[in-house]
C-alpha cells in the first residue's frame, strides 16, 4: 500500500468513505497527500503546526459521524439517481424542507421526503433538477459539473509591504466551516479574528455540536451588530480591518453597501471571498454538494470524507491569503468550494485496499465567546485602529 493510501487510512478518511456496508474507499488517498502539501507551505508561513488529516476528519471525530455510502455523513445530503445522471441534494436547513413539495409540486410530501425526492430525481434531466432547486434556494448538484478554479485575484486597492499575520485585524463576516477554517488559522498565529454575526441570523453551527463551533471560532472575538441598523458600525470595522473574510453571498453585503468597493480603501487590505461556485457566487453550497459538483466523490458515486469541499476550501483560502500578504495584500481574492473541489478530484485515484482507523478528534479548544460578549472589545479595538491610522 502506498504511503498516501496510508495516511488515507490512519486519518480516517478510508472510514469515512464508501458504502455504509462495504469495504472503506481508498480511492481519493492523493487529496490528503496534496492537502498535507499546502497545510505545510500554509503552516511554514503562519509559524504554526496545521495538521491537514485532522482539519479534513475532526469534525467527524466529534460528531461521531461514519460513512454512508449516497447519503452524506452528516446525513443532510443525498446522492440521486437522475435520467441522464448523478445529482447530489441538501436539505439541511428548515428552509430546505419547507420547499420540498414546491420542488416537487405536491401539497405535501411524507415526513420522510427522500424516497419521494428519489422517485421525482429518476425521471428528471440533472439539469432541469439544479435549475428548479436554485429557484427555491436548495443547494443542488450536477456530478462533477464544475472545472477546477483556483483562487481569482483581482487587485484591491494598493499594495502595503509584506508582512506576516501577527497583530493584523481580521473581520471574519463568515459563516459555517470554509471561512472560519480560515480565521481560525489566521488566529492561530497571532491575528486578532472578529467573528461577526447578526442576531437574526448567527452562525448556524452555534446551534450544533458546541465542541466543533469552538474548534472553529474558539481564539476569536464575538461581534454581535445588526447588519440592517447597524451598518455603520460594521463599515468601521471593515475599514481598519488587515483582512475581511466574506463567507456569504456577495449581493447581501452589496445590498447594505458593505462590499469592498464601498468600505474606505486601505493600502494592503485583503478581501477574501468564498463562495459555493465561481460562475455563479449567488448559488447555495454546502461541503457535500459542493464536493459532488467538483466531481470529488467515491467510486460508486459515494460521498467523500465529510462535506470535505469545506475544510479543502478553508486551507486553500488561508494559502491564498498568506501568499496575498507576501505581495503586498491589496487584492480582492475569490474562491470557490466546488472549483477548489473539481481541483482535488483531477488528482490520481489509486485501489489500495487495507485496514482504517476511526478519524481522530481535535484537541481540546477553547471555549467561543458566547454571541455579543466580545462588543464593547471589539469597539475599542476598533477605535484604537482608527487612532493608529490617522
Amino acid at each position: 500500500m502506498s504511503n498516501a493510501a496510508s495516511r488515507w487510512g490512519s486519518s480516517g478518511l478510508a472510514c469515512l468513505t464508501g458504502p455504509p456496508d462495504g469495504a472503506p474507499d481508498f480511492s481519493r488517498a492523493e487529496v490528503l497527500a496534496r492537502a498535507e502539501r499546502v497545510a505545510t507551505t500554509v503552516g511554514g508561513h503562519l509559524g504554526i503546526a496545521v495538521d491537514a488529516a485532522t482539519l479534513l476528519s475532526g469534525r467527524a471525530a466529534l460528531l461521531g459521524l461514519s460513512r454512508g455510502g449516497r447519503i452524506s455523513a452528516g446525513g443532510g445530503t443525498r446522492l440521486l439517481s437522475a435520467r441522464d445522471g448523478w445529482c447530489a441534494l441538501t436539505l439541511s436547513r428548515p428552509d430546505d424542507i419547507a420547499a420540498v413539495p414546491a420542488l416537487v409540486e405536491v401539497d405535501e410530501v411524507p415526513a420522510d421526503p427522500w424516497p419521494m425526492l428519489q422517485r421525482w430525481a429518476t425521471t428528471r434531466l440533472v439539469s432541469a433538477i439544479i435549475e428548479r432547486a436554485n429557484l427555491l434556494d436548495i443547494p443542488a448538484a450536477g456530478l462533477g459539473e464544475a472545472d477546477p478554479a483556483p483562487p481569482r485575484i483581482q487587485r484591491l486597492g494598493g499594495r502595503g509591504s509584506a508582512r506576516g499575520v501577527a497583530g493584523l485585524l481580521v473581520a471574519d463576516l463568515s459563516s459555517m466551516w470554509a471561512g472560519p477554517l480560515c480565521g481560525q488559522l489566521l488566529a492561530g498565529a497571532g491575528a486578532a479574528v472578529v467573528k461577526v454575526e447578526s442576531p437574526r441570523r448567527p452562525d448556524g453551527t452555534r446551534a450544533g455540536n458546541r465542541e466543533f463551533f469552538d474548534w472553529m471560532n474558539g481564539e476569536k472575538l464575538s461581534y454581535c451588530l445588526d447588519f440592517d441598523h447597524q451598518a455603520d458600525d460594521l463599515r468601521e470595522l471593515l475599514a481598519v480591518a488587515n483582512i475581511v473574510i466574506e463567507g456569504s453571498r456577495p449581493a447581501a453585503l452589496t445590498r447594505r453597501r458593505l462590499g469592498p468597493d464601498h468600505i474606505a480603501p486601505r493600502a494592503g487590505r485583503i478581501w477574501l471571498r468564498i463562495t459555493g461556485y465561481d460562475q455563479d457566487p449567488t448559488r447555495p453550497a454546502f461541503g457535500d454538494d459542493a464536493a459532488v459538483a467538483g466531481g470529488l466523490v467515491g467510486a460508486g458515486p459515494v460521498f467523500c470524507g465529510d462535506a470535505i469541499a469545506d475544510p479543502l476550501t478553508g486551507l486553500e483560502a488561508a494559502a491564498a491569503v498568506v501568499e496575498s500578504l507576501a505581495r503586498g495584500g491589496g487584492e480582492l481574492i475569490q474562491v470557490s468550494m466546488a472549483g477548489i473541489a473539481a481541483g482535488y478530484a483531477d488528482l490520481p485515484t489509486t485501489a489500495s485496499v487495507s485496514e482504517c482507523a476511526a478519524p481522530q478528534a481535535p484537541p481540546p479548544h477553547r471555549r467561543a465567546a458566547e454571541l455579543g460578549a466580545d462588543n464593547d472589545a471589539v469597539r475599542r479595538l476598533v477605535a484604537e485602529r482608527w487612532l493608529l491610522s490617522c
